[in-house]
């Protein structure tokens, strides 16, 4: 599945743009099912998911639903501020971490080696260090600040900036709860090592670490 060049030592040297497949939803409870099961489980496993698994999980957390949204802008499964689209989520996996292009849904690799410990905030990593998917949210307050959308005067103010980037990936967090619901999964929406993080993904300044969700199999 990862693509990746692994030297005899076992480090990885490269990682290659990863194809997820099509997003397929032939299994799972209703909404109404996953609602009654949404819970945090803390306890995972490390076992990995399927391709598929993992590209259903991405495109319910905020695929593309619709070509055409709000402002002409592509529609995502999870609102934004005037459809800015403003949060990225970083896929952190044994091998390496990638972001999610929902576009293309794929994953392009941003750097090399198991950030893992780092997606789980302090004391907290003997619990899911280990897990599979590690989701970290990224919010680019740039593209808020600069939505194609309607750009309200509040998108440029920092404490409303903020309002909207904690809101926005609150709704994220929650479709990535009820889809972990309807399929047996686990998940654990927690903080992380951000400036850890911000420092080995190379972030702007105008990017902002906020919160990770790890998935894996209830252990």
């Amino acid at each position: 599945m990862m693509n990746s060049i692994i030297t005899p030592g076992g480090c990885k040297r490269d990682l290659r743009p990863i194809k997820l497949p099509r997003p397929r939803f032939d299994r799972g409870t209703s909404v109404a099912g996953a609602m009654r099961q949404r819970r945090t489980i803390r306890e995972i496993r490390e076992k990995n998911l399927s391709p598929q698994l993992l590209s259903n999980l991405l495109w319910a957390a905020c695929g593309i639903n619709r070509k055409k949204g709000p402002f002409g802008i592509a529609g995502r499964t999870a609102a934004s501020a005037s459809n800015s689209q403003e949060i990225d989520i970083y896929v952190v996996l044994q091998e390496g971490t990638y972001l999610y292009d929902a576009v293309r849904h794929g994953l392009m690799p941003v750097v090399a080696g198991d950030l893992r410990p780092l997606a789980i905030g302090k004391g907290q990593a003997a619990l899911a260090a280990k897990a599979p998917v590690h989701l970290m949210y990224v919010a680019d307050v740039d593209r808020l600040a600069n939505t194609s959308g309607y750009r309200e005067p509040g998108l440029r103010d920092p404490e409303v900036q903020k309002s909207y980037y904690f809101v926005d990936t609150g709704l994220i967090a929650g479709n990535v709860y009820l889809f972990a619901a309807s399929q047996g999964l686990a998940s654990w929406f927690h903080n992380c090592n951000k400036s850890g993080l911000a420092a080995k993904l190379k972030l702007r300044a105008g990017q902002r670490v906020l919160f990770g969700q790890t998935v894996g199999y209830p252990a």
